[in-house]
């Protein structure tokens, strides 16, 4: 519609307008913001005249005035992001209303233009004016706001360079606010592990009219922590009756501190003894330190983290352990003393690289403490046979040697309601330096891929059910050169194939192991639960003959096995019956977390 208006010179009266009416033909839309609240200065010749003073033909002067101000600011907007199917559906709208806009049709416009931005995730676009022009919700700035316990504001310990890091591109100033981009950053803010709530709140940006100001509400965790767990066993002495000096404290001390200069630098310990009063029997350790940004926080083009601990582990070895034929053999403990030093890459959110070196002391023990040399066994007669494998590369029972270590990790699954979906990918390799023990030279590899295939499709929601998942699963892993026992791929257990126990299967310089498992989502006293059907094989391909000693033959195992089952999953907790395909025997378990 053009307004045209004309005055005879010297003549008094009436204006004259000519209305000229044009039918709407096309659908334009506009991005209007960000614009000034403030509305246009007038002309000094107007700046002390109120509307009321004015004649109609001042009045009418001014508001054509500002109709060209208003129409050069929407000449030099830029287009908005509307996807060109969406303007070609309201010109067809437009044009078969006879290309008339009435204020009926420009609502149903605004109303739809609004359902897509906010469908998109644009919940800060609006529609202004005469229905065509849209501020999108440019964010204009992005502030920082520390928080205590009781809401008020704090000086905050965490760098606002740390939080930044985080941040998706689409939430700096300058693009259009997005709620999933608000949530990606939410997400990533919190695995900081820095905070014990982030929030993400827009507002409207004062100072410039269709602009939005993002603003993340912080509550920091201590940074300092410490703790202690205790417990108590009782050992039963000759007579298999409880004594008061059968009563030993146990118990674990540990201790951190987290972002420290508030660059998310930490520090962390703890110390373990299931017998206070003899720490030295049984006495483990944990010390580690953690140094993000390692080519300085303003960095991003590179996220390198590095990490470093000194550690004393204990664990019982699945490499000496009787077959299901064979009597129950005396349990070897593997103790490892050593140095860690590693740095991790993360080239995305999915993808990371760690490279590094270990340093460590291998020692080999009985249920007594004392170094063992080899394996043993019960004989037919009951006695005890000490000439099985060597626990050790060295055959003293203690190992030193230094190696190189490398994984490169490809994660991209999600959660959906709950439900695991998407694949991963872990590659591990430990290169022996020749450093140690007769010198170990080796070549240890490792992959293991997983894939989770939804079944049917299912919208993301709270208290949505999860999708029916298909998973597939396959490890393989190798060894090139020198080989101790203690390093050797277990076959069989919880996380290897359900239904046995920790290397009940065999010891295999080389191993392949694939699973599937079918999930199915079902409801169970009005809570989520999933119930699942699983089958599981592993083979040793051979390799155990290769191993030292062979103890997959010495202790009568079969190098091979598979399994099936069903289960049913509430929350973390796996509740599974499996059978045994060797020799046909069931058996029932309780879990936490996933298998795969």
């Amino acid at each position: 519609m053009d307004i045209t208006g004309t005055r005879k010179k010297l003549a008094a009266g009436p204006v004259a307008l000519l209305i000229q009416v044009i039918p709407v033909d096309r659908f334009r839309c506009v991005n209007v913001g960000l614009g000034r609240t403030t509305a246009a200065q007038p002309h000094d010749d107007e700046a002390d005249l109120r509307e009321e003073d004015m004649s109609e033909w001042d009045r009418f002067e001014r508001r054509l005035r500002q109709e060209l101000e208003h129409q050069q600011r929407v000449s030099g907007a830029r287009p908005c992001i509307l996807p060109e199917a969406v303007r070609e559906e309201l010109e067809a709208v437009v044009r078969g209303h006879g290309g008339g806009a009435s204020p009926g049709l420009l609502r149903w416009v605004t109303g739809r233009v609004e359902r897509w931005y906010h469908g998109e995730g644009f919940a800060c676009a609006r529609v202004v004016c005469c229905r065509n022009k849209v501020q999108e919700g440019d964010i204009t700035r992005v502030e920082y706001r520390f928080l205590d316990e009781l809401g008020n504001a704090v000086d905050g310990h965490t760098r606002i360079p740390v939080v930044e890091r985080e941040l998706p591109q689409q939430l700096s100033p300058g693009h259009i606010y997005n709620i999933g981009a608000a949530e990606q950053a939410v997400k990533h803010i919190k695995s900081l592990r820095l905070f014990s709530s982030a929030d993400l709140i827009p507002r409207p940006d004062e100072t410039k009219d269709g602009g939005v100001v993002v603003e993340f509400q912080l509550r920091e965790l201590e940074p300092r922590s410490a703790g202690v767990n205790t417990d108590w066993s009782i050992v039963p002495g000759d007579q298999g009756r409880a004594t008061l000096a059968s009563i030993k404290p146990g118990g674990t001390l540990s201790f951190g501190h987290r972002n420290i200069s508030g660059l998310n630098r930490s520090l962390a310990g703890s110390i373990t003894s299931r017998n206070l009063l003899s720490p030295k029997d049984d006495l483990s350790f944990n010390f580690e330190y953690e140094h993000p940004y390692l080519d300085g926080v303003e960095n991003r083009s590179r996220n390198r983290t590095f990490k470093t601990s000194f550690f004393n582990t204990r664990k019982l070895s699945p490499v000496f352990v009787a077959g299901p034929s064979m009597e129950p053999v005396p349990p070897l403990w593997i103790d490892r003393v050593g140095f860690k030093a590693n740095i991790t890459e993360k080239f995305t959110q999915q993808s990371k690289f760690t490279y590094g070196l270990v340093l460590e002391e291998i020692t080999a023990r009985d249920e007594n403490n004392n170094i063992r040399t080899h394996g043993s066994r019960v004989l037919p007669t009951g006695r005890l046979s000490m000439g099985g494998p060597p626990t050790t590369f060295s055959g003293t029972g203690v190992d030193r040697m230094a190696f190189l270590q490398a994984n490169m990790t490809r994660d991209n699954t999600e959660s959906v309601n709950g439900a695991t979906v998407g694949d991963r990918c872990i590659f591990q390799v430990d290169q022996g330096l020749g450093i140690g023990s007769k010198n170990p030279f080796f070549n240890r590899h490792q992959l293991s891929v997983t894939k989770f295939i939804k079944l049917n499709n299912q919208e993301k929601g709270a208290g949505k059910p999860p999708p029916a998942v298909l998973a597939l699963h396959g490890r393989y892993a190798g060894c090139v050169g020198d080989l101790p026992s203690y390093d050797a791929f277990a076959l069989g257990g919880p996380y290897s194939v359900r239904g046995y126990e920790m290397g009940e299967l065999g010891t295999a310089r080389n191993l392949l192991e694939v699973a599937t498992e079918l999930r199915i989502p079902v409801t169970v006293m009005d809570k989520q639960a999933q119930v699942y059907a699983f089958a599981e094989h592993g083979t040793d391909l051979g390799s155990s003959k290769d191993v030292e000693g062979n103890p997959t033959e010495f202790f009568q195992r079969a190098g091979r096995g598979s399994s099936y089952g069903l289960g049913i999953k509430f929350g973390m907790v796996r509740a599974e019956f499996t059978m045994d395909d060797n020799i046909g025997t069931g058996s029932f378990s309780l879990r936490l977390g996933e298998r795969f």
